[in-house]
């Protein structure tokens, strides 16, 4: 009787084991989730590490599906789609906190660059030992940049708007320092 029993055990488990399916449905979810946050710009510039999850969730989902542990395969559909989801609201919320660290950076530097003008033409008046014509290339060139700068920031680009003025800050630094360095040298 014991034997029996072990034996309809073992036959029903063999049938239950060999009859179940692949979670089809969650694992084509999790596809075209990783699918849409491959393809939204943002979450790929903005939520890189996070999109990786997603993909390496659908790799794990794939490969467990292969080897029929569907459990296993359902478990990482679902984080392949929360990693995903997740890539594209980080992506959106960065997009919006770069395109407004870009608006606000650039909207100060046309007063920065005004505020370098006036140092430079007060250090030619002082007649300050300086490069006068690189120091106007240098500023006609700041305007140039920041210029593209807005342009792409209302393209939408906020990286690239970011990055140019940085560029600019930078420069108008340089330029606000070799003045002050020259007021320094003359007064020794």
């Amino acid at each position: 009787m014991k034997v029996k029993l072990i034996y309809i055990f073992c036959v029903v488990s063999i049938l239950v084991l060999g009859c179940a399916k692949p979670p089809l449905a969650e694992m084509e979810s999790a596809r075209e989730a990783v699918f849409k946050a491959e393809n939204d710009a943002n979450a790929v510039q903005y939520a890189p590490g996070t999109l990786a999850r997603a993909r390496d969730a659908l790799r794990r989902m794939q490969s467990e599906a292969d080897s029929k542990n569907y459990d296993a395969a359902r478990t990482n559909a679902a984080e392949a789609i929360l990693a995903a989801e997740k890539a594209i609201n980080d992506g959106r919320f960065a997009a919006q906190r770069a395109g407004s660290e870009s608006d606000t950076l650039i909207a100060s530097l046309r007063e920065e660059i005004d505020e370098t003008t006036r140092n430079v033409a007060g250090a030619r008046y002082s007649q300050l030992a300086l490069d006068y014509n690189a120091l106007e290339r240098s500023i006609v060139s700041a305007h140039e940049t920041t210029d593209r700068a807005e342009v792409d920031q209302l393209s939408g680009r906020y990286q690239d708007a970011l990055d140019k003025a940085r560029i600019v800050r930078a420069d108008l630094s340089d330029i606000n320092q070799k003045v002050a360095n020259a007021v320094t040298t003359r007064k020794k």
